[in-house]
């Protein structure tokens, strides 16, 4: 058996409906009634556009930037201050970064591709040799965050993005 229930203990317990009771629509509370208007929201800032622009400008310490550049997978920002190739405008080179890591176990090198005859099909390689030493010598660049692969590292400490979303700086 149950304790009868005061109706100020009623009034404090959320309303039970069971199937099937009417519920009368005048005791629902709605969330509009709940929020004060007349506060501002706390979660807007009207200069915070001024407070991000003077954080990224000394953030470049005083350098133009063709593009802010970002990790297609994750979006996280990787370099802020690049130059923009000339010729191959969707890549960038940059020498500072941030969220990179170079993978310098692995090794790409720049060269000329194998000879190819008349027909299309690869020169046998013994009869044009191509020395190892030559060409550039690389290092994959991945994004710190999902390890995506945005470019590579130069023997020059230079690094080079060719898989990266410009934004406008």
């Amino acid at each position: 058996m149950e304790p009868e229930k005061t109706p100020e203990a009623a009034a404090k317990q959320p309303m039970e409906a069971e199937a099937g009771d009417p519920v009368d629509p005048r005791e629902l509370v709605s969330s509009d009634d709940e929020i004060d208007y007349s506060v501002e929201p706390e979660f807007y800032d009207p200069d915070l556009d001024d407070v991000d622009e003077r954080w990224m400008n000394r953030q470049r310490k005083g350098h133009t930037s063709d593009a802010v550049l970002s990790c297609p997978a994750c979006f996280t920002t990787l370099c802020v201050d690049c130059q923009r190739h000339e010729k191959y405008v969707n890549q960038y080179r940059a020498m500072f970064v941030r969220n990179c890591k170079v993978k310098t176990d692995q090794i790409l090198r720049e060269g000329k591709n194998k000879r190819k005859n008349r027909k299309g099909k690869a020169a046998d390689p013994s009869t044009a040799p191509e020395p190892e030493s030559k060409g550039q010598v690389y290092h994959p660049v991945c994004c710190e965050v999902c390890s995506t692969e945005v470019g590579v590292f130069d023997e020059d400490e230079v690094y080079h993005f060719f898989n990266v979303i410009p934004s406008n700086s």
